[in-house]
């Protein structure tokens, strides 16, 4: 069956949901411009409970309030990856408003608000849905906890002080699983495509079209010239392990959440069949993005 990558943002917009950084008075100045915006369009604004904008805990709106149909978030690609926890498996759109210096994933700088909100709400808004990772702690075959889902990238590396970490990597499941190799790291990043142009970029990845439904494996730092990132299709299964038998890891789920990994315990990632709906306007294209914000093969000055 073929995902769903493109579409478009139609249908009436209600209620939105408002998800923002921080609370300074920037911040608190875009939100009362938002809400004056919306409000005079008859649309209800719930912005997210608590005022401390914590990157741990995905933010919480009041139960009481009517159906959200978009979540806006305020802030830079952190907050829009805190925005998408809140929306969860539940495909309610994410716009990003960038207030931060990247905003790779945003629609439009705060400086746009209007012209930005008003395309959006007119029915010119597009909807990219990007893929995203479910990953589970194992142990001895069984999962232990819940699942926890990224839609950048969840991160294996050791707790406490840096330092170098054997880990095996296994493709496939049941008995099509296959050791890939091992290596010794800082750790290693399992990327989406919209993570890919994250941490996993800045470890030495490969930037991926989100189009192309594949995970990237980025070991950091490897302590090897012959390991090198890896691309495997989104349909298979990853497993990753310690071979450190009295070390304790850490579990980071797109930067923000983070798990314990005892000694003896594996992740398992695969892709989520939910993806996130990441709103983008007219015009807005990923190489275009890649070019402005990346200055991706800018060209060098032309001589006088």
């Amino acid at each position: 069956m073929t995902s769903r990558r493109s579409g478009r943002l139609d249908g009436p917009i209600r209620a939105v949901g408002v998800v923002v950084r921080e609370r300074n008075p920037e911040i608190v100045a875009v939100l009362e411009r938002l809400r004056s915006l919306l409000e005079g369009r008859s649309i209800s604004v719930v912005v997210e409970e608590g005022d401390d904008g914590s990157a741990g805990a995905a933010p919480q709106f009041d139960d009481s309030s009517t159906p959200l149909d978009l979540v806006i978030a305020l802030g830079g690609d952190g907050t829009l990856l805190r925005a998408a926890r809140t929306v969860g498996r539940s495909e309610i759109p994410v716009l990003g408003v960038n207030l931060g210096r990247l905003g790779f994933l945003t629609a439009f700088p705060d400086a746009e608000l209007d012209s930005g909100l008003n395309a959006v709400l007119s029915g010119q808004a597009l909807l990219d849905y990007r893929f995203t990772l479910r990953g589970s702690i194992e142990r001895e075959g069984e999962v232990q906890g819940d699942n926890f889902f990224a839609l950048n990238d969840i991160v294996v590396h050791t707790s406490g002080a840096a330092r170098v970490t054997p880990l095996t990597l296994h493709v496939g499941s049941g008995a099509d699983q296959e050791e890939v190799g091992s290596f010794s790291a800082d750790g290693v990043i399992l990327a989406t495509p919209t993570g890919s142009t994250a941490y996993s970029m800045s470890a030495g990845g490969p930037i991926i079209v989100p189009d192309v439904e594949c995970i990237v494996v980025t070991p950091i730092c490897p302590h090897s010239l012959a390991v090198r990132p890896l691309v495997i299709p989104a349909s298979q299964e990853l497993r990753i392990r310690s071979l450190d038998p009295e070390s304790g890891h850490q579990v980071t789920v797109d930067g923000q959440v983070e798990r314990g990994l005892a000694p003896g315990e594996a992740v398992v990632v695969e892709k989520d069949e939910r993806p996130i709906a990441l709103v983008r306007l007219p015009g807005q294209t990923f190489f275009r993005t890649m070019r402005h914000k990346l200055n991706w093969a800018a060209r060098p000055p032309e001589r006088a």
